[in-house]
């Protein structure tokens, strides 16, 4: 089982809506015995709560599933049992290094390095602009899927 962990900052709005849009991939491949995807933030202050109103609405416009989306706090835990720790900004790679203390490890990834874009994901919490993250999360997701299929 090859484990997937998106991570943002508090884990209503990029990491979940990415977690979402990958689960989506994932089963539509007829992959979800192969590959598991989860999310989490590198802050405590969302935990619990459901995703953002924004995320939520972005997703069902797009018919993707948010069922069981609930915020939780990255840890060290998280480091060891996921396979890829993807992050969606500099400061989540940053925080995730730190967190898990672990630095330089290719199992931690910016979703956009993968990509032409080699960006970070904007977070629509400050931005408002939940198209241009779904946009760029779909573009990163469907990447990060061929990438895996390739190494199973």
């Amino acid at each position: 089982m090859v484990k997937v962990l998106f991570v943002c900052l508090g884990n209503i709005c990029r990491s979940p809506m990415a977690e979402a849009i990958m689960r989506d991939l994932v089963e539509k491949e007829g992959l979800s015995r192969n590959i598991s995807v989860d999310s989490a933030g590198t802050g405590s202050w969302h935990i619990g709560e459901p995703p953002h109103r924004g995320t939520l609405k972005k997703l069902a416009e797009y018919d993707v599933s948010t069922k069981g989306l609930v915020a939780r706090q990255f840890s060290q835990e998280d480091f060891v049992e996921h396979d890829y720790i993807v992050g969606m900004d500099e400061s989540n790679i940053r925080n995730i290094s730190k967190i898990s203390g672990q630095s330089n490890d290719p199992k931690i990834i910016r979703l956009l390095d993968l990509t032409d874009i080699k960006k970070d994901v904007p977070d629509p919490y400050y931005t408002g602009d939940f198209q241009e993250t779904y946009d760029l999360i779909s573009e990163g997701c469907r990447v990060l899927l061929e990438r895996i299929k390739e190494n199973m």
